[in-house]
């Protein structure tokens, strides 16, 4: 497996993916948005422009590193998709964050054109995506797992198999429900904090020395000291994950309250205005519904 395609190399954590295949000796060839910028150092190492996604169905292998679904199933079955012209025994990587369900679908279609999809979707950030140190959860067969693995070895650090095929992705909306739980009850607790009359770097001080700390829980207390990039993941991005874990939810008869809960305050940030800003901007969502002073003005 030596030539890789990639569908979305213009994005955060798609150029780093791009790079790192590079890096690792892989032929690249990539599709370029109208704007080259950002792919133009991948284009001078010498990967090779895509005038179309079909085009990238001849690849031994295709990353699709875009939004969610309706963008996978685009890329994959649109009149240009890469099933258009899809070769025999092909592998489609799905990186994205998408819905279980339009996977097991979409992996139904890429067999009718002999070809094979692969869920893998990532954890951490685009700096580790640079870094090629990304994480990632894969549901594959063994077989299919085994032969792709150097490929996802290219741009991971740490490469876990949860299963056959949809079993990524729905690994990946159970991280990121978790995921968005602290960073909402964050922005909430320290709302209530504010109007409780204490100041919201205390109950930091409290929980930086017990078990309720992580990583996300210090990320959001930089809102604190006004940074507010301490999570480089778009709101209305957590938003629509949140929207597919509690679809997921409802097909396995689940009651979702604290996802539904989740949703709606992302939601609210969202229409708030704040959807295009990072995650840590449930703070100033907070401040806007509640009139606490969380962060400096």
């Amino acid at each position: 497996m030596k030539h890789i395609g990639v569908i979305g190399a213009s994005g955060l954590m798609g150029h780093g993916i791009a790079k790192n295949l590079q890096a690792k000796g892989f032929d690249v060839s990539l599709t370029v948005h109208r704007n080259t910028e950002r792919v133009a150092d991948l284009l001078a190492a010498g990967a090779k422009r895509a005038g179309s996604a079909a085009e990238l169905g001849a690849c031994d292998a295709v990353v699709i590193c875009v939004t969610g679904s309706p963008q996978v199933e685009e890329v994959l079955l649109g009149a240009n998709g890469v099933l258009s012209k899809a070769k025999a025994g092909l592998i489609v990587i799905d990186t994205s964050t998408s819905e279980p369900e339009s996977t097991r679908r979409l992996a139904a279609l890429c067999a009718q054109h002999g070809a094979t999809l692969v869920d893998a979707p990532l954890a951490r950030t685009p700096v580790e995506a640079e870094l090629g140190k990304l994480n990632t959860m894969v549901g594959a067969e063994q077989a299919v797992f085994d032969k792709i693995r150097p490929v996802l070895a290219a741009y991971c650090e740490n490469i876990f198999h949860v299963g056959g095929p949809s079993a990524g992705h729905v690994i990946k909306l159970l991280n990121n429900f978790i995921g968005q739980a602290i960073c909402t009850a964050t922005a909430e607790a320290f709302a209530v904090g504010a109007l409780a009359g204490i100041q919201p770097q205390k109950l930091v001080d409290v929980i930086s020395a017990g078990a309720v700390n992580s990583g996300l829980f210090q990320a959001m207390a930089k809102t604190l000291g006004g940074d507010f990039a301490g999570i480089k993941f778009e709101l209305d991005n957590a938003r629509k994950d949140l929207r597919y874990y509690t679809h997921l939810a409802e097909m396995v008869n689940v009651p979702s309250y604290v996802g539904e809960a989740v949703h709606q305050s992302l939601a609210t940030a969202s229409a708030l205005g704040h959807g295009k800003e990072f995650v840590p901007a449930l703070v100033k969502a907070q401040e806007k519904i509640t009139g606490a002073k969380i962060a400096p003005q």
